[in-house]
């Protein structure tokens, strides 16, 4: 549980700060900030159930507003990932039932396995190819119901596999994968938040806190995003990504 011992303004500092760095990081690469925000709040002391909920609160607020940048901007492929997240919201209604039954450090290892993926597969992908038509409503749809039972259960949005997905098996270029990873947070996140309250998961508190406080720095984010070459922007996520798989791998294993 977290530190009782931090004052009132201490605590709502933190979790201010917390909030608009995570939700920088969300807009830049994509992400519903789940990745980032679970790692820091065990960190900080939070039990994993206790920490999934909050992220779910939050990634609420980033992928919708971030979405609705991207899509102002014009590069968010709806209709594609509107039939991914169909599938995402479905699957994530089951995750709080899903943690409930597992143990927290099943969610650990579930959740570095997920990084690890999502590494090895940016990192593997080195060519540029053009992006696969006419691909498959079934397979986008069960590709998302996956996605969304899985990570929601550890209070990730999906988007740190999809992306990989996206570029490496379906060649989608890496900047519209992005968009299109956030967009389908909005899904996943919403059931996932739903499932989770029911299950006594959410903090609300401290998660609308976060979740407020990450607006502003998803407007940063996909400003810098659409600022940067994508090769440096790839290089960025991959070691994003490696962070991640580094720090969990040390918590539980050493």
């Amino acid at each position: 549980m977290y530190n009782s011992r931090n004052t009132l303004s201490e605590t709502m500092i933190e979790l201010i700060t917390l909030g608009a760095s995570v939700g920088a990081i969300s807009g830049f690469f994509g992400i519903g900030g789940g990745t980032v925000i679970i790692p820091i709040l065990l960190f900080l002391g939070f039990e994993i159930k206790e920490a999934i909920g909050i992220s779910s609160v939050q990634m609420v607020f980033s992928s919708v507003y971030g979405s609705y940048l991207n899509y102002k901007k014009g590069n968010l492929d709806v209709t594609m990932v509107s039939i991914i997240g169909i599938g995402g919201f479905i699957g994530a209604s089951f995750s709080g039932y899903l943690a409930t039954m597992l143990s927290s450090k099943s969610l650990e290892v579930i959740f570095l396995l997920f990084a690890s993926f999502a590494l090895i597969r940016m990192f593997l992908k080195i060519k540029d190819l053009p992006t696969k038509e006419g691909i498959s409503p079934i397979l986008l749809f069960v590709v998302g119901l996956i996605l969304g039972a899985v990570s929601m259960t550890i209070g990730v949005g999906g988007s740190i596999v999809l992306i990989p997905i996206l570029v490496s098996f379906w060649h989608v270029e890496l900047k519209s994968a992005i968009s299109a990873g956030l967009f389908f947070v909005v899904f996943s996140s919403l059931s996932g938040m739903i499932s989770h309250i029911l299950n006594g998961h959410v903090n609300f508190e401290k998660g609308l806190l976060i979740g407020c406080a990450s607006l502003g720095g998803v407007y940063l984010g996909i400003h810098l995003k659409d600022k940067i070459k994508e090769s440096l922007q790839k290089k960025l996520l991959v070691g994003f990504y490696a962070t991640v798989v580094i720090y969990l791998t040390y918590r539980i294993f050493i």
